[in-house]
């Protein structure tokens, strides 16, 4: 861990702050991460940019350990939170400047399934690589998925479960949107302990996420594959 203590940050020049803060990032430092953003903001940077070099570059960093296993759950949820004491800033301004978000995620847990830590991870390391994300909790039956998906109109529906049990009601999901005819809306990615690659394509969803570090890897394919597809479109 480095010693920040010693460290004054309004001392430092643009890109050595920029290399403190993903350390502090990476240390899990939310004070830090709060006042090296501040910082640059006083200095003129566009809102954008300190998500983009100094916030989302760090959790890009951590989610590369966390998926080699050189960083674990504990230390990736202190990142995040110190992550999330840097977006408290930045949201208002960034929603003023009209900044463009990655893309947007409906998160939540299914019906019957209670746990939530993964679902958090993913939630804050989605926030992390630059994505708007809205999780709806716990306990959702497809009533609650079908009203978000029709007040935020994300890119990305993700459903977690941690228990057998719940696991085959993401099937009911999928099926319903379906029925309803808005399947193709969506890429639905699905995650959760007792998951495989082969429950993901035997309930529909387009892919199974192993952890946070390969959710975000994916949203990221899948977005890029979207702008491609529309950029072709209107060619």
């Amino acid at each position: 861990m480095t010693d920040t203590e010693d460290i004054d940050l309004q001392a430092l020049d643009d890109s050595e702050l920029v290399a403190q803060m993903h350390d502090d990032l990476y240390d899990g430092l939310k004070e830090e991460i709060e006042e090296g953003v501040n910082i640059l903001l006083a200095r003129g940077w566009e809102p954008y940019r300190v998500l983009t070099e100094a916030l989302v570059e760090g959790m890009r960093i951590v989610g590369i350990d966390f998926r080699d296993g050189i960083l674990f759950v504990p230390e990736v949820l202190l990142s995040a939170g110190a992550m999330k004491g840097g977006m408290t800033i930045l949201r208002p301004l960034l929603a003023e400047t009209g900044a463009p978000s990655v893309g947007k995620m409906v998160i939540g847990t299914v019906k019957g399934d209670i746990h939530d830590i993964g679902k958090n991870l993913v939630s804050m390391m989605m926030e992390g690589a630059g994505f708007e994300v809205i999780d709806i909790g716990i306990n959702n039956p497809v009533e609650d998925y079908l009203a978000a998906l029709e007040e935020h109109q994300p890119d990305i529906l993700g459903m977690s479960a941690l228990l057998t049990t719940t696991m085959p009601y993401m099937k009911v999901v999928v099926e319903t949107l379906k029925e309803k005819g808005m399947r193709d809306d969506y890429f639905v990615l699905v995650g959760g302990a007792p998951l495989s690659e082969e429950f993901g394509e035997a309930v529909g969803a387009d892919a199974y996420c192993r952890d946070a570090a390969v959710t975000v890897d994916v949203a990221k394919e899948m977005m890029a594959r979207k702008h491609n597809q529309r950029g072709q479109l209107s060619s």
